[in-house]
């Protein structure tokens, strides 16, 4: 019992909630509300709480321990475990960002992101095609490029993917995006828009030599063992790594005249969040 108490003594205060006085629940209030280290000292709480260094030996004996010092110390490490577990699980994460972001400069190829600055610029029209997390990523990059004049739509639903993938023509451009490079009705609609003509680019993890019988690019993006199933980080963020560096390749090609595009839409917003207002 009382290793069980060390990691957290927050469920033994509940289960005796209801049996507690009036001063008594305040006290257990206090503890259960409480995330930070303190001066858990009985003459500090007493004066912090309004209550008697007796009242919390009392509320102490009910939660099962012999006083109220046996308590804080219980208390007490059950916070620092709390803090050590917390600080794992940032550290852990934080590290996974750093392990795809340098997997990301490892991958990138400067002469490819030119190549696609360049199938942007030239294209008539961008359609971007992706599905679950990736679909959020092709929304996040029309709007990217819209707003630099790029005349850009997103796609994500399988349906629409598979009539728009009949209505392309030679002068567009179509993005698709898999990490696991097994979304079938990406690929598909990527396959049918090469053969439509249509310059086609494959954002992926999966670095699958077939793919170029049908993409004019495969831009590769970092992955880790826990990224597919998103359980740890958002699985859309190594491919935003690659598209804001091919973003920046894009608007330094005739930078001034997308700066003025990019200056035009912010103005329009501050014009509808005005009018709203």
């Amino acid at each position: 019992m009382q290793e069980h108490y060390t990691k957290t003594i927050i469920p033994m205060i509940e289960s005796v909630y209801g049996s507690l006085t009036a001063v008594e629940r305040s006290i257990a209030d206090f503890f259960i509300q409480n995330r930070t280290e303190r001066d858990f000292s009985a003459k500090h709480i007493a004066q912090l709480l309004f209550v008697s260094e007796a009242s919390l030996s009392r509320f102490a004996q009910k939660c099962g321990y012999k006083g109220y010092r046996e308590f804080v110390f219980h208390y007490v490490n059950g916070l620092e475990e709390q803090d050590r577990r917390i600080g794992q699980i940032t550290k852990s994460v934080l590290n996974t960002y750093q392990e795809l972001l340098s997997k990301s400069f490892s991958l990138l190829n400067e002469s490819q992101m030119h190549n696609i600055a360049e199938m942007l610029t030239k294209a008539e029209k961008v359609f971007v095609y992706g599905m679950g997390s990736s679909g959020l990523a092709a929304q996040e990059i029309r709007l990217r490029f819209m707003r630099l004049g790029l005349s850009i739509e997103a796609i994500t639903d399988s349906h629409i993917m598979k009539i728009n993938t009949a209505l392309v023509r030679p002068q567009h451009l179509v993005i698709g995006i898999s990490i696991s490079g097994q979304t079938k009705e990406v690929i598909s609609s990527l396959k049918q828009a090469h053969k439509r003509g249509a310059k086609t680019l494959l954002i992926t993890a999966n670095n699958d030599f077939t793919f170029t019988s049908f993409c004019d690019e495969m831009l590769l993006v970092a992955v880790t063992k826990n990224l597919v199933g998103g359980n740890v980080i958002s699985p859309q963020f190594p491919v935003l790594i690659m598209v804001d560096i091919f973003f920046s390749y894009f608007l330094n090609a005739d930078y001034y005249q997308k700066l003025a595009y990019y200056t035009d839409t912010l103005s329009a917003l501050s014009e509808e969040n005005s009018d709203k207002s």
